[in-house]
């Protein structure tokens, strides 16, 4: 039978990782499966609450079905999902797939062995993610186009006839009714093939937050491993339908950072600086039809602004540090992360 290992992100949540920690292990009915809570450095309490209350349930009596781990360094998504899958399985060995789970999310009755089957019976696929839906069964938009030059016109714009005309670039793609290959998947639930990682390596620890899965998912596919989006594995999200800039008051720092990282280490530097223009070319169109229908733009104040002097600095100062693509499972001190 194949094994399995989840990791599951906290960050000063604790009660609500427990909760989500209870729904994966409900799901691993009749799954060889283990679960692996990486608290990212919290410093709330929340790693001895945890620990205390796997304790308490019982969930790490051997065979080991749940560890608590401290990362001691919260250092992204990315990071901290490298942390928990360089832990391996309570024996030191490494799981035939890893499965990433929100800490706000909550795998539906058997979500996860849907999940895993696919990838068993479609040995060409790498990863393959849920069908995300509210408390409410309102249905969240997880699957995506890789970003482009294009996609960045077309996104800032927001404009009914360029989406028309760009509409194969566009990165949402909605949300699919059926099973379908995707480029990429938001992390909330993630099921990837170990087979893939030894190939291409983990998580670029780079990133902070934002767009280490597309970098993932984008290194998969050029190596000829996709990924699917699988409509049958059902997990209900408690956080936000959206994370977007809608509900930013200015922009994060590690949002820039990712997208610029993403854009150089994936296309280089001239490509990077031509998808920062298509997004000021397309924020200005914006801009311009908000002010003739007096509505404000989409966008945070001085998005556009931001942008361009975060841009140019990187360009001037060259790119922010290197990748760390951890090849393997070697089982080394990693720093970790909040989960999404």
């Amino acid at each position: 039978m194949a094994r399995l290992l989840t990791i599951l992100l906290n960050y000063r949540t604790p009660e609500m990782t427990l909760g989500a920690a209870e729904a994966a292990l409900r799901a691993f009915d009749g799954l060889e499966a283990e679960l692996v809570i990486v608290d990212n450095d919290s410093g709330d309490g929340s790693f001895e609450q945890m620990s205390a209350a796997v304790t308490e349930k019982g969930w790490d009596a051997l065979p080991a079905k749940v560890r608590v781990l401290q990362s001691g360094h919260n250092g992204g998504f990315g990071a901290g999902n490298n942390f928990g899958i360089r832990a391996g399985m309570h024996d030191g060995s490494a799981p035939d797939y890893y499965y990433i789970l929100n800490s706000d999310a909550f795998p539906d009755e058997g979500a996860i062995r849907i999940l895993l089957e696919y990838l068993e019976t479609h040995a060409e696929v790498g990863f393959a993610g849920s069908y995300i839906h509210g408390p409410e069964r309102d249905a969240h938009v997880t699957a995506f186009r890789f970003p482009s030059i294009k996609s960045e016109f077309e996104g800032a714009a927001r404009f009914g006839p360029v989406t028309r005309m760009l509409s194969d670039h566009v990165v949402p793609l909605g949300v699919p009714e059926a099973t379908r290959a995707v480029d990429w998947l938001a992390g909330a639930s993630v099921m990837m093939r170990a087979r893939v990682l030894d190939e291409i390596g983990v998580f670029d620890e780079t990133f902070f937050l934002y767009f280490e899965e597309t970098d993932l998912c984008r290194r998969a596919a050029l190596a000829g491993w996709p990924t699917h989006y699988v409509r049958e594995s059902e997990v209900t999200h408690i956080g936000s339908v959206s994370t977007g800039m809608r509900d930013w008051t200015r922009v994060p720092e590690y949002w820039l950072n990712s997208r610029w990282h993403y854009f150089t280490k994936n296309h280089g530097v001239f490509y990077a600086v031509a998808a920062t223009g298509a997004h000021l070319a397309g924020g200005m169109i914006h801009r311009l039809r908000m002010l003739l229908e007096r509505k404000r733009p989409g966008d945070p104040p001085k998005f556009l602004r931001h942008l361009l002097a975060h841009d140019l600095k990187a360009l001037i100062g060259g790119r922010r540090g290197q990748p760390v693509s951890g090849q393997g499972h070697a089982r080394r001190r990693v720093p970790a992360v909040e989960g999404k």
